[in-house]
């Protein structure tokens, strides 16, 4: 592909090969939980990151933002999908439907006929663990949800967890989209309940567990800018 180095050209290989070898003895649904982590590539270590977790509305774009500023790392948050998309030339569209979200259940009932390009679970979560790989070994880089704390080894960076209880989420997200109690109460719990479960099915892991953190914020507690300044002091600690 244009624009790519043949050092992440390396790097997409190995991880596409790991990826591809588990993919033909394992099947979609709770067998796909059974994906691990992705180990060094022929050796070479990861650069670093930090891997943030967050429930609906506690600021987790927000904070990711901030820590990358701190630090002068890049942040892949929504914009992880964009370079999903772009490397492998998939619709955006399509990726969404296999994202972090409920609309697994289009792809699962309607499948192919849809649209002949769409994104089956497999080759999706093949694609996001290549680009996580390529972004971790680059280093220097905080991502945003999508399960990559349980991609890469922790002993390269720092996986956190933001929570805040539902009372402040809600007021958050009435603020900030200017909508009803009720409805931002529908909105978080509809999000996390997806969040929960594309962790489940992608790899078999809770993702409120806070064994599975290295460190977990209650945001209400700190607040967005306080939050992000935890963050830092622990990579840097």
């Amino acid at each position: 592909m244009k624009g790519q180095t043949r050092e992440e050209s390396g790097i997409v290989a190995a991880a596409e090969r790991q990826m591809y070898a588990w993919a033909r003895t394992q099947e979609i649904g709770p067998q796909l939980a059974g994906a691990r982590r992705i180990d060094r590539p022929h050796g070479r270590s990861l650069g670093p990151y930090i891997a943030i977790s967050r429930e609906a509305g506690a600021g987790g774009s927000e904070i990711a933002a901030l820590v990358g500023q701190k630090l002068g790392w890049e942040v892949l948050d929504k914009n992880l999908l964009d370079r999903v998309a772009d490397r492998f030339r998939l619709p955006r569209s399509m990726l969404e439907l296999v994202d972090e979200t409920e609309a697994n259940w289009a792809y699962d009932v309607l499948g192919a006929w849809l649209d002949r390009r769409i994104v089956s679970p497999q080759k999706y979560l093949v694609r996001l663990k290549q680009v996580v790989l390529a972004a971790a070994r680059r280093g220097n880089v905080v991502l945003v949800g999508r399960g990559a704390q349980f991609m890469l080894p922790r002993g390269e960076g720092l996986a956190v967890r933001l929570i805040a209880p539902e009372k402040y989420r809600a007021e958050r997200i009435m603020l900030r989209s200017r909508t009803t109690e009720a409805a931002a109460r529908q909105f978080i719990a509809q999000t996390d309940r997806a969040r929960r479960e594309f962790a489940e099915r992608f790899f078999h892991h809770d993702i409120a567990d806070p064994h599975l953190y290295d460190l977990v914020i209650n945001v209400e507690h700190l607040g967005t800018a306080g939050a992000a300044e935890a963050v830092v002091g622990a990579w840097r600690g």
